[in-house]
This record gives C-alpha cells, sequence and structure tokens, in this order.
C-alpha cells in the first residue's frame, strides 16, 4: 500500500496550537488524541479501501493509462491537480477524473460527495506523497480563467453576514481563534492546506477532501453552500493550491 509519508506531530507543533497566552485552540484532552492519531492515523485504513476501490478500474496503471501519462510520472502529474483535461475541455480535480473513468469503464459514477469517493481520491493523492505541489495556472487561458474565479470566490462577500472566505484567513485575522481552531494564514507555504488534504477529521470521526471542508466552512459562516465539483468550487481549489505551491503533498492529513 502506498501511503508515502508518514505524518508525525512534534511537540513544537503541539505548542504551536496556543495564541493569545492562555486561550487555548484545543483542550489537554484535544492535544492528547491529536498526538496519538498522528502516530496511527484512521485515515490509513480507508485509504487502503480506496486502493482496493481504485484496483476494479485497473489501479495505478489503469489510472495513469487514462490520464496518459506513465506510471513513473503519476506521482508528479497528480501533484499538479486541479489541472486542464483536453479531452474533458475544462478545468477538473481528481475526483471528477475518477468520475469519468468510472463512466467510461462502464461503471455507474461514485457521487462526488460520497465516502467511498473520498478514500478513491485520498488514495491516488496518495500516490504523489513526497512531491512538491506543481500547479501551473499559467499553462492554459482556462487555467488563468478557474485562477481568477477562485480568487473572485475567496474574496466576494456572501450571507447575510457579509462574509466571505478572506474574512477568516486575512492576515489582520490570522492568529485568532475562532471554534477552539487557529485560523490560519492560508497565503502562507508553511500552512500548505492543499498539500496536507484530504485528511482524517477527529470532530467528524470521518475522512475528509478539502471541498468538503470548504463547505463545512460554509456551512458554519451562514453562506450558501457550493456544490462539491462546480466551477466555483474547483476554482477555489485551484486558487488555494497555488498558494502551495512547491510545498510536499503528506497524505492522509489529520485535523481536529
Amino acid at each position: 500500500m502506498k501511503l508515502g509519508i508518514k505524518i508525525t506531530l512534534s511537540v513544537a507543533l503541539l505548542s504551536s496550537l496556543s495564541f493569545g497566552g492562555e486561550q487555548f485552540a484545543m483542550s489537554d484532552a484535544d492535544r492528547a488524541m491529536y498526538a496519538e492519531m498522528s502516530e496511527n492515523n484512521p485515515a490509513d485504513i480507508l485509504i487502503a479501501d480506496g486502493e482496493e476501490l481504485l484496483g476494479y478500474m485497473g489501479g495505478d496503471a489503469g489510472l495513469a493509462k487514462y490520464l496518459g501519462v506513465s506510471e513513473d510520472d503519476l506521482p508528479a502529474y497528480i501533484a499538479g491537480f486541479p489541472r486542464y483535461i483536453k479531452k474533458f475541455n475544462m478545468v477538473v480535480g481528481l475526483d471528477q477524473v475518477v468520475q469519468a473513468m468510472m463512466h467510461d469503464g462502464g461503471h455507474k459514477p461514485l457521487k462526488l460527495k460520497s465516502g467511498n469517493m473520498f478514500a478513491i481520491l485520498s488514495y491516488i493523492k496518495s500516490i504523489a506523497n513526497g512531491e512538491p505541489i506543481n500547479i501551473d495556472v499559467d499553462a492554459n487561458p482556462q487555467m488563468k480563467a478557474m485562477y481568477a474565479l477562485g480568487e473572485k470566490t475567496f474574496m466576494t462577500k456572501r450571507g447575510g453576514r457579509g462574509l466571505s472566505c478572506n474574512s477568516c484567513h486575512s492576515k489582520d485575522i490570522v492568529g485568532s481563534v475562532l471554534r477552539t481552531q487557529p485560523l490560519p494564514d492560508l497565503s502562507n507555504k508553511g500552512v500548505a492546506v492543499a498539500a496536507t488534504w484530504p485528511a482524517y477529521r477527529m470532530t467528524k470521526s470521518s475522512l475528509r477532501t478539502l471541498q468538503r471542508r470548504f463547505q463545512g466552512c460554509m456551512k458554519n459562516a451562514l453562506l450558501k453552500v457550493i456544490p462539491i465539483g462546480s466551477p466555483e468550487m474547483v476554482a477555489l481549489e485551484v486558487y488555494l493550491t497555488k498558494k502551495a505551491e512547491g510545498t510536499e503533498i503528506a497524505i492522509p492529513g489529520l485535523k481536529r
């Protein structure tokens, strides 16, 4: 099983989860659980399930053939998603590639929000473990347009509260704690959100993708939730993946 890099949590990183002196982002119990799960991430089993499910479609070799790359080049190619795929004539995420593979192979495509899809997507992303994110937003007009749409989606205020993604992730807010979690600077490569999703969420006891996490943020902010796989959601992933360019992929992540 190609789980690649094992994520470890240092004492220094645990300490960094507190902000504002006496205000802690996590309880002592949560910290202990986080440290334990960093050594035994429950997502490892789910990713193994994803590898088995991909096997019904030809496994790594079948995926490489479908994408038109060699199996040796597959890890680096995966590290460039979302990307423009000529035969689809659109910018897509890896989950949409899986749907197309299933359809073309005579199988009923899994829903983008299904647990099995999350498992397959996580396994595929783990093939690229150790590879630096190499998304190229200047590769073609389609990628340029999706990056621009992603930035617009990130910055646009919506809903009754007039909030945007940037409302909680601008440099003026970063470092504050919201719902017991520190607000990260998503423009900082050190945060590398795109490099550590899909991830196991402790509070949800399940494996989640980056786009599913976006939906959770939108729901918490009382914004209309954008569908997974929609142009705006894929564009948002393009935008934030670009922010993490050069960071090595390490799947599965572990999040509170």
